[in-house]
């Protein structure tokens, strides 16, 4: 069943003059507002001072992402890249960071480290919410879709939902059930407590009993990740926000 566009905020009047061009002609209006039934971007242009661009067909032409984590005294940085054929990292495509101490969760994703253009951003709907809803926005504040963690079904388990306009809603959890229960043990394990869980732990997101898109941990110390999308329609900016927030907000 599709996500109805009504579970999304209303898109704010732009006057940056962002234009959106969908993959699909097939359209339909939606609250006096042209909307694409396939939330695809295969190409939408943002104007920014100087004139430069954001050109998202490049972003969704691609199906697998590395993810690595940069820990820094003021906060934890994300660097996004796209993974190239030999498994290395490419071109840097998103990068975020976030505040050690924050009541609501708002994080800006932009471009490329030097965060000169934003991407999209995510934010959340509560405050300290253990099961709060998070809003992904593009830079004209759009919405692209949102995620939200099931707290209830996370006791034992892991699981997140996450939904895009028009499309089936995602369930994603973690893969392995023992490796799930040890991470929850982990911190009352005598002797080991202190030390961090680097035991790889994966996810898996399904519509439908059938796969969409995976965020596979890399065994090591350090944080990092391999995004694996299946699915064309996917928005791959919801998708690397999503994969971004298992680690980010795993431990709330």
């Amino acid at each position: 069943m599709a996500v109805p566009a009504d579970r999304f905020p209303r898109r704010p009047t732009a006057a940056n003059g962002s234009t959106f061009v969908a993959a699909s002609q097939d359209v339909r209006v939606l609250r006096g507002r042209v909307v694409p039934r396939k939330h695809v971007a295969t190409q939408r242009t943002t104007k920014y001072p100087g004139e430069r661009t954001v050109d998202l067909s490049y972003l969704q032409a691609f199906r697998r992402f590395l993810i690595r984590q940069k820990v820094t005294p003021i906060g934890n940085r994300y660097v996004v890249a796209v993974a190239e054929p030999d498994g290395s990292e490419g071109k840097v495509v998103a990068f975020a960071e976030q505040e050690l101490i924050a009541l609501k969760e708002q994080v800006t994703f932009y471009t490329d480290e030097s965060q000169q253009r934003v991407l999209f951003t995510f934010n959340a709907r509560q405050v300290i919410d253990l099961g709060a809803e998070h809003d992904v926005m593009d830079d004209a504040g759009a919405p692209i879709g949102l995620f939200r963690k099931d707290f209830r079904a996370s006791l034992l388990r892991s699981t997140w939902h996450l939904e895009q306009p028009h499309e089936r809603e995602l369930t994603g959890r973690e893969r392995n059930w023992f490796v799930a229960v040890l991470r929850r043990l982990w911190d009352f394990i005598p002797s080991v407590d202190f030390m961090p869980f680097a035991w790889p732990y994966h996810f898996d997101f399904t519509a439908d009993g059938l796969p969409v898109m995976s965020v596979d941990k890399k065994l090591g110390l350090r944080d990092r990740y391999v995004l694996d999308i299946q699915d064309p329609g996917l928005d791959r900016r919801l998708a690397i926000a999503q994969a971004v927030a298992l680690d980010m907000l795993q431990e709330r």
